[in-house]
């Protein structure tokens, strides 16, 4: 039997697992299987976004699940993101009706701002998904676009199913890779409460002031690529390169050795007992299991103050070392 995963309340009341299966980076030909098979492991929550470029095949993955009596679409928890050149009210709309069309799952139950950026619009039919770039060789850093997050966050927040809006097509919205500064301006007109905020979160970038203050505002947090350098170094990434991978850290290994558990578990729990959920992704059976049972033991005290020692503020998800630098995290 499956194990059954903690969930995380949301400010929109909606109850959020605690463990995610994240398919960033998941090829679009492996995808549906991989997703169907998390699903079948005990996965209800998938995080996705346009620029990862695999959401329709992901939904035939959580379809697959629902035909085969599986899943109900009510036990999963879709996330997917907005990417920056459809900050403008239109083409946020436009994108997110796409998006949610690409899934084929009727609705999205976490919409999020991606970056908090935006950049001059591309059509869709000119390049689908032009992640930072305005050239299909992905050379040249698409120039940043004069439209306000206000303007955008006004449009997630008319695309939320409501009482009022009851042709909304998204249950709970929320952002992505904000900075405190950000967050509390949003705050300051947001009708619709934020329900999460996603950032890079690791032992070598803890940003314990960022999380004290979502949390603090009732937005729940999910961190993205926990394993740290790990995720970036197939991506060339020369700061993931030079540093040491977490889990050959003496303090990881040394409290995964006294719980009998794995330094993915070890790294994960540091999370989720924090109540910060996790996305984390394995093409291994064997890890997949290992990352959803990462609540099954608790870590004490001194093991989360020796992890979170680890911290160097070392970012590896960073625009600005693009060649014509993005800075959003100065």
């Amino acid at each position: 039997m499956a194990p059954t995963t903690p969930t995380v309340k949301l400010a929109s009341g909606y109850e959020m697992p605690i463990v995610g299966f994240g398919i960033w980076k998941v090829p679009r030909e492996t995808c549906a299987d991989q997703v169907y098979n998390a699903i079948k492991l005990g996965y209800r929550h998938i995080d996705g976004a346009w620029d990862y470029a695999n959401s329709a095949e992901a939904g035939q993955g959580v379809r697959r699940a629902i035909e085969e009596g599986i899943v109900k679409r009510e036990d999963m928890f879709i996330t997917s993101k907005l990417w920056n050149n459809y900050h403008a009210r239109e083409h946020a709309l436009e994108m997110a009706k796409l998006e949610n069309e690409t899934w084929g799952l009727g609705y999205l139950d976490l919409f999020l701002i991606h970056f908090p950026i935006a950049q001059e619009f591309i059509p869709i039919d000119k390049i689908r998904y032009p992640a930072f770039w305005s050239d299909k060789e992905q050379t040249k850093v698409t120039p940043l676009a004069k439209v306000p997050i206000s303007e955008t966050w006004k449009a997630l927040e008319d695309m939320v199913q409501t009482k009022e809006n009851p042709n909304g097509f998204i249950k709970s919205i929320g952002v992505s890779n904000f900075q405190g500064q950000l967050i509390y301006d949003l705050l300051s007109y947001a009708k619709i409460h934020p329900s999460v905020l996603q950032i890079e979160h690791h032992p070598y970038l803890t940003q314990p002031d960022l999380i004290a203050l979502a949390q603090e505002n009732n937005i729940a947090v999910t961190g993205y690529s926990t394993f740290g350098p790990q995720s970036f170094i197939e991506l060339d990434n020369a700061t993931a390169k030079q540093a040491k991978p977490l889990f050959e850290t003496d303090a990881v290994k040394s409290i995964a050795a006294k719980h009998g558990k794995s330094a993915g578990q070890v790294l994960l729990r540091w999370c989720t007992q924090r109540g910060i959920i996790v996305i984390p992704k394995s093409n291994s059976v064997e890890r997949l299991k290992q990352n959803l049972e990462c609540c099954s033991f608790d870590l004490s005290d001194d093991d989360i103050k020796q992890i979170s020692s680890l911290n160097l503020n070392l970012r590896f998800n960073n625009p600005a070392a693009f060649q014509t630098p993005l800075r959003i995290f100065a």
